[in-house]
């Protein structure tokens, strides 16, 4: 799939494959395939909750690109936002992002009312995904797709997500066995 990708692009996932322990980004596999589940879904508006150096990102906002959509992208450390911004700008893609600073939870619990999403990716920190979980629900879109990393290589520390999911009826959920294990929910109400 990096094949499809412009030189500057592929050189610049492939770079940041090399810092992938220190910058905590997800794997290549998760990487392609958010990207292809955000085209088939044809995701417009797509929140992502630990943009890192925006290796991710960068996959997203591909996907964006291609469904005329848009990335915002929470990062609580400024260091990170940084180089994050100019690997999107390398790879053609600042433009269809807002990067935002700080806490993921202030953030979301001052979300506009009426902002929506219809895919959310959270790769932040593994102890708070159940309070993003809550925050996120009212502003994802019926239909709307959540994934979560993380939630076999962070089992404990996600468990209670994965339990709060599991028992809410607005939700079919699945744990995929990419290298960190990934959540993949769909909002059915």
């Amino acid at each position: 799939m990096i094949e499809d990708f412009d030189d500057i692009t592929q050189q610049t996932l492939l770079e940041l494959e090399k810092t992938q322990k220190q910058f905590w980004n997800v794997a290549r596999v998760t990487g392609e395939f958010l990207n292809l589940l955000i085209r088939t879904a044809k995701s417009k508006n797509v929140l992502e909750l630990g943009t890192s150096n925006g290796y991710s990102g960068i996959w997203i906002s591909k996907a964006l690109k291609e469904t005329g959509g848009k990335l915002t992208t929470v990062e609580f450390y400024e260091k990170r936002i940084i180089p994050a911004r100019e690997n999107f700008a390398k790879c053609g893609v600042l433009d269809i992002i807002t990067t935002l600073e700080g806490s993921a939870i202030k953030i979301l619990e001052y979300l506009p009312e009426n902002e929506m999403f219809d895919f959310v990716f959270i790769d932040a920190n593994k102890s708070e995904t159940l309070k993003y979980f809550e925050l996120i629900h009212p502003h994802l879109v019926s239909g709307g797709i959540l994934a979560v990393d993380n939630v076999l290589s962070h089992e404990q520390k996600v468990k209670p997500f994965i339990d709060a999911i599991a028992e809410n009826p607005d939700y079919e959920n699945v744990v995929l066995r990419l290298p960190a294990g990934l959540s993949l929910a769909r909002k059915l109400r």
